[in-house]
This record gives C-alpha cells, sequence and structure tokens, in this order.
C-alpha cells in the first residue's frame, strides 16, 4: 500500500482541525500538516433542504461534514467565556484557557468576523443576574461576538484559503479514516481512503482526532478499536422556544444571548437555555438517515431580522454506567417526534401542551407567535419526550418568566426535539494527549467541547504541544 509522509495529521475539518492547523502555520511554518474530512470543501457544501424541506439523504451530509464542519452553517456565535461551550477549562485551568480564548479570538477577527461583542462591560449584565438571583436562576456572564449565519461560513472558508495557498498544509476532501495505525504504544500514521482513489497510509508522529459532532460515533468505535476509555457525557434534548422579540429584547439588547441555568423543582434536573436568536428564525436540520431535529439562527444583516427571539431549553441528564450511547439515545428521542409528523419537525402551544391536548393546525393559527418554521407539523410533545424532560422546561419556563414576563404563555412555540449529539468523552490528559504517545483528542466529537470557540482552542492546545515536541 502507498504511503505519504507528514509531520502532523488531523482528522476532522471543523473549528478544532482548522485551528490546530492554523498553529502550526504560525509556530512552526515548515511542517507538513495533512487535514482529512469525510466531507467537501466549503465551496462545494450545498444542502437541499434548507432550500425547499427535504432532506435527500446526501452522502455525505453537507451539514455536519467537510471543511468547517457543523460551524458552517450554524448561527456562528463565539463565546468569550471559559464558563460556556465546553469542559476546556478542566485541562488546562481558567487562566491558560482565557487565555488561549483571546488569541482564538484575535484569530477569528483576523479572518473577518464582525468587531462588535454583546456583553462586554454592560452594567446591566450585574443588574439582570442580580434580578436572576432572585427566583433561583442563574445567569452565565458570557460576551459574545456574533458571526451570523451568513457570515459563518465565509470567516472559516478564509481560513481555508489562506492555509491551503500559503502554508504547507494540504486538505483531503471526502476521505475516510478507517484506521488509526499504532506500534509499541505510539501513533505511526492513518490509513485513508479517500472517494473514488485507493486507500493509502498517511506516515506521521502526531495525529489529533478531532471529528466533531458529525464524527462523534466513528471516534466512539475508533477508541474502542484502540483499547483506550471513555466516560459519559451530559445528554442534553429539550426543545427550541420561539416567543415575539418584545418579550425577550429587554435581555438579549444587552447580552444578545441569556444563558440562564435553572434547576427543576421535581426532579432537580439542569435545564439551560443556549443558542438564543433575537429576530431569528427556527430551523430544520438533518443528520444521516435523514434524521430531523430543531435548530435555529439569526443573522448578522439588521434587515433580515424577524419579528421572533428563539432559544434551545435543554435538560441535562448524567447517566452513569452500564449506559454508555449517548448518542443512540438522543437519536432514539428524535426519531419519535419524526414517526408522529412523518418526517419534519413537531411544534405546540405550550397552552395546549398545559392542557394536555395536542396542537392543531386551527389552533397554531389562533397562535399570536407567528412560527418561523413554515414547515412544522403541529402535535403533542408529551408522545415524544419524557416525563421528566418536559415537567423540568415547563418548570424552568414558569421560573424565566419572571425575568421575561410573557414566556409562559399558551401562545409560547415550543419546537422538537432539539438534541445535541455529545459523543462519550475521550479520556485525555491536560495536553489532550491520549494514553497512545503523539495520539491526542479534540474538539465537540471527542466530548471535550460543545462549541465554536473552545472547539477552536482544543486544536490550538494541541498544536502547542506537537510544536514543543518538535523543538
Amino acid at each position: 500500500m502507498q504511503t505519504q509522509n507528514y509531520d502532523f495529521i488531523i482528522i476532522g475539518a471543523g473549528p478544532a482541525g482548522i485551528f490546530a492547523a492554523l498553529r502550526m502555520a504560525q509556530k512552526r511554518p515548515q511542517s507538513r500538516v495533512l487535514i482529512v474530512d469525510t466531507g467537501r470543501a466549503i465551496a462545494h457544501r450545498t444542502c437541499p433542504a434548507r432550500k425547499n424541506g427535504q432532506c435527500l439523504h446526501c452522502d455525505p451530509c453537507a451539514i455536519v461534514h467537510g471543511w468547517a464542519g457543523a460551524g458552517a452553517f450554524s448561527d456562528g456565535k463565539l463565546s468569550l467565556s471559559d464558563e460556556v461551550g465546553g469542559h476546556i477549562n478542566d485541562y488546562i485551568g481558567h487562566d491558560r484557557a482565557m487565555d488561549y480564548i483571546r488569541q482564538a479570538d484575535e484569530q477569528y477577527l483576523r479572518f473577518g468576523a464582525s468587531q462588535t461583542v454583546h456583553g462586554l462591560n454592560n452594567a446591566r449584565v450585574d443588574e439582570i443576574a442580580y434580578e436572576a438571583s432572585r427566583y433561583n436562576i442563574r445567569l452565565v456572564p458570557c460576551p459574545v461576538r456574533h458571526l451570523g449565519t451568513e457570515n459563518a461560513g465565509p470567516v472559516l472558508g478564509a481560513m481555508h484559503d489562506y492555509l491551503i495557498r500559503e502554508t504547507k498544509t494540504t486538505f483531503m476532501e471526502l476521505t475516510s479514516a478507517e484506521d488509526i495505525l499504532c506500534q509499541d504504544g505510539q501513533v505511526t500514521g492513518v490509513r485513508l481512503q479517500p472517494r473514488g482513489s485507493e486507500p493509502f497510509v498517511a506516515v506521521a508522529p502526531y495525529v489529533v482526532a478531532a471529528p466533531g459532532r458529525g464524527g462523534a460515533q466513528w471516534l466512539s468505535e475508533t477508541v474502542n478499536k484502540l483499547g483506550l476509555k471513555t466516560q459519559n457525557n451530559e445528554v442534553d434534548i429539550g426543545v427550541r422556544v420561539e416567543v415575539p422579540n418584545a418579550i425577550m429584547d429587554h435581555l438579549t439588547r444587552d447580552l444578545y444571548e441569556a444563558k440562564l441555568i435553572y434547576y427543576s423543582d421535581t426532579y432537580e434536573n439542569k435545564v439551560r437555555t443556549f443558542c438564543m436568536n433575537p429576530g431569528g428564525e427556527v430551523s430544520q436540520e438533518y443528520y444521516e438517515g435523514g434524521l430531523a431535529v430543531v435548530n435555529g439562527h439569526s443573522y448578522g444583516d439588521a434587515s433580515r431580522r424577524t419579528g421572533n427571539t428563539n432559544f434551545a431549553m435543554l435538560v441535562s441528564t448524567k447517566f452513569t454506567e452500564p449506559f454508555n450511547q449517548p448518542i443512540e439515545y438522543g437519536r432514539y428521542i428524535a426519531q419519535l417526534g419524526n414517526m408522529l409528523t412523518g418526517g419534519p419537525i413537531m411544534v405546540q402551544r405550550l397552552g395546549d401542551l398545559l392542557k394536555g391536548r395536542r396542537t392543531d393546525v386551527s389552533r397554531l393559527r389562533k397562535s399570536t407567535t407567528i412560527p418561523t418554521l413554515s414547515t412544522a407539523v403541529p402535535g403533542d410533545l408529551s408522545f415524544v419526550l419524557p416525563a421528566r424532560h418536559l415537567t423540568s422546561i415547563v418548570e424552568a419556563l414558569r421560573a424565566f418568566d419572571h425575568l421575561a414576563p410573557g414566556l409562559y404563555s399558551q401562545n409560547t412555540l415550543l419546537y422538537g426535539v432539539e438534541v445535541k449529539f455529545y459523543s462519550s468523552k475521550v479520556l485525555v490528559d491536560e495536553k489532550l494527549e491520549t494514553p497512545i504517545h503523539g495520539l491526542f483528542a479534540a474538539g465537540d466529537g471527542a466530548g471535550i467541547t460543545r462549541g465554536l470557540m473552545q472547539a477552536s482552542v482544543s486544536g490550538m492546545v494541541v498544536a502547542d504541544e506537537v510544536v514543543r515536541r518538535m523543538a
């Protein structure tokens, strides 16, 4: 079998992989770096479902695979706090994490990110946090730089153009990593399978597995084959809430994204708001097999602002042994929703849910909150989500109504299912290295991070360690 030699191999072209390559180019420009991804270059990524609402089961799925990963079509929020978007501070500590976030933010600015930061040095943030504490709600202070749905792809695409044109980085699209190769406890390379070509072995003393959420299942299977240990992650499942801007504007005007945490009264489950989109749109996204899940986004262009704000409400559950299938569990819940609607996303008025009845077309027409996802099918979420999750969400909505009067209204819309696919966490050390020397794991697919910024930071952490050993 043919072999090709590199200094560093990156599996996955999401933010973790991209920032690992950027860091290598910055600190050791002579290094030969290979990035492989099962998806396409960002210029070739298109999703038919984004235009006509119909999943054509593209292979690979353009939403989660390819350059920039799921971030290419995301709302593009860069959380400038180590409290949000993952667990990177568990590995490198608060001070280092914040320093890396600052450096990653500078890179985003370099490649075209907006100069505006929401919630920074704003006295209103402290006032909102004080008010929230009266109702057992915690506001997580987090400055946010918002790229916008239309800008996230171009910013991450500019990074691609720079790396390919001006550095010794090679990107191979539509290429699967079949096996990570090791000998005597040391990584030696990766056996790769480009689509339509013969397999070959890429040889390198350093490899980072950073496959993103789309490759979480692959990574779980791979680490099992290598005999590496994993740890259960939390499973986040819930709904996307949509209300008129008038209900949320007094929070989002200063914070952009109000990150609220509440522990439900009945079960004491952690309920958190996530991915808040002022003036945004609810969207439907597809994963492999045509699985439809709900999401949301908003544009950087103020002229495209809608009359509604949407955000996720997720119930976090930490399962213990023998449970070890967080992805399969999340898919199962989402599939129930798809089954009841015939495929699309389900929507229900909060008032109908509280009365124990299904929202139908006539009841949805009476809603004063006009749904921005026109393809959503009215239904009953109590047939989809476990009672524990629904009860926790309802109790959190009732509590949040103290901060946003009108949120706990019969016309508040709930879309389901929103689920975040996190793999079991790969056990790594403070350098994000596995027990196999030279093999690292980074990003969302490794269960270490949960968002653009911390995924980017994890790639930089790995690259810095590789550069140190090469010196």
